[in-house]
């Protein structure tokens, strides 16, 4: 099965066959997950569900949980043996470790606060059945936010493998909201992540409205806007000072990897983000509590 279903991806090296297979143990968690109800109490959102669920083309490492009502004392220890046997069921051994928070991934974790569930889930060792002599090391980091600024909405949305089962996504423009918070405030110095500016070009691209509502909650959640509102003209300005900081050779090293075709970075320069900032769609339509499906 797992030898098939890498084949749908139609890799053409290692690199790529690994890529596929890092998706697909995303997908056999994802089962893992709603098998045990998980998406009761939580929904999916962050690069990996715009990528599975809503057809950006670039791949992605992480699952990113936002739980549904606050809860510190959350844990995601009764849902690990429900992960572990949906990859027993198609042959597949993994682990499930605890991630120690030092500074350092703090760092490569943007917004990781102490709030924030964590685990890897960690292949274990080499699947002969996969016909690519996939790497030992590969991981995928399950990260749960307990406290998370709320108002925000989530649909439904289908997955046919391992099989058909849905799970509880935010809704486009709340990611979009999400992505937009993510780009302008992470912490990491003079570090960029490509990734970012790839998703942001993709969502003015596909006409996607960003939720101004959510964005205001998530900034000030972490204390980057302390105003007691925010205007379309005012994120705007934001993206704006962000883009004339930033380079975008360094932008570009972050995301080739990431993607198929390094031809559609050709285009990326200052002028051509700041005119995609002039055709970013805005919408408000969230309250201060979330909508369910």
């Amino acid at each position: 099965m797992i030898r098939e279903w890498i084949q749908e991806y139609k890799p053409q090296n290692k690199v790529q066959a690994e890529a596929a297979l890092r998706e697909i143990m995303q997908e056999v968690a994802l089962a893992g997950l709603q098998r045990t109800g998980f998406f009761e109490k939580a929904a999916f959102y962050g690069g990996t569900a715009l990528r599975i669920f809503y057809g950006l083309n670039r791949y992605s490492e992480d699952l990113e949980f936002s739980l549904l009502e606050i809860n510190p004392d959350f844990s995601l220890e009764p849902y690990f043996e429900g992960i572990i046997s949906e990859f027993e069921a198609i042959g597949m051994s993994v682990s499930i470790r605890e991630k120690k928070k030092t500074k350092q991934t703090k760092v490569d974790s943007a917004f990781l606060k102490s709030e924030t569930v964590w685990r890897e889930l960690i292949l274990d060792g080499i699947i002969p059945q996969v016909g690519v002599q996939a790497s030992p090391g590969i991981k995928i980091k399950i990260e749960v936010d307990c406290e998370p600024p709320l108002g925000f909405e989530t649909e439904e949305k289908l997955l046919l493998k391992p099989f058909s089962f849905y799970v509880k996504c935010f809704t486009l423009p709340n990611l979009f909201a999400g992505k937009m918070h993510a780009l302008l405030f992470r912490k990491w110095g003079t570090r960029v992540k490509g990734r970012d500016w790839f998703d942001l070009e993709w969502y003015v691209r596909n006409g996607v409205a960003l939720d101004l509502h959510h964005f205001f909650l998530r900034a000030k959640d972490t204390s980057d806007w302390t105003e007691n509102t925010i205007t379309q003209d005012q994120l705007i300005q934001l993206l704006k000072d962000k883009i004339h900081m930033v380079s975008f050779e360094r932008i570009r090293e972050d995301i080739v990897r990431f993607i198929p075709d390094a031809s559609v970075l050709d285009i990326w320069s200052s002028q051509y983000f700041i005119d995609l900032a002039d055709k970013i769609k805005i919408t408000q339509k969230s309250t201060s509590h979330h909508n369910y499906p």
